[in-house]
């Protein structure tokens, strides 16, 4: 299947790691920020997806589609995923792993 992006699109991806030992405990959490922070996201302009993922083998990955480098850079701004959701996380032993890199879509299937 292939889908049309606009030619000005990007993939966000962020990713953390935690002790594989606490797998439960970050999933639980993950599944319980989607509460808070899935309607925040969906308000911003330009999302066109997104995938969240925990590994029971200590690692997440956020992955997001945007229309634009410019969208897709709000989320530097989500205080909610930013402050609240990375806080919750790191008290639970989780690292975020930076730079959050936005790749320009070079195709897609």
């Amino acid at each position: 299947m292939t889908e049309s992006l606009p030619a000005t699109a990007v993939v966000r991806v962020g990713r953390a790691t935690f002790e594989p030992s606490r797998y439960a405990e970050f999933d639980a959490l993950v599944r319980k920020q989607a509460e808070y922070l899935v309607p925040a996201i969906e308000e911003l302009p330009g999302l066109l997806h997104w995938f969240t993922g925990v590994s029971p083998e200590g690692s997440m990955v956020q992955i997001s589609v945007w229309d634009t480098e410019e969208h897709a850079e709000q989320m530097d701004e989500l205080k909610l995923m930013a402050v609240v959701a990375r806080g919750e996380m790191e008290a639970i032993g989780g690292k975020f792993i930076r730079p959050i890199i936005n790749y320009p879509i070079d195709w897609t299937i």
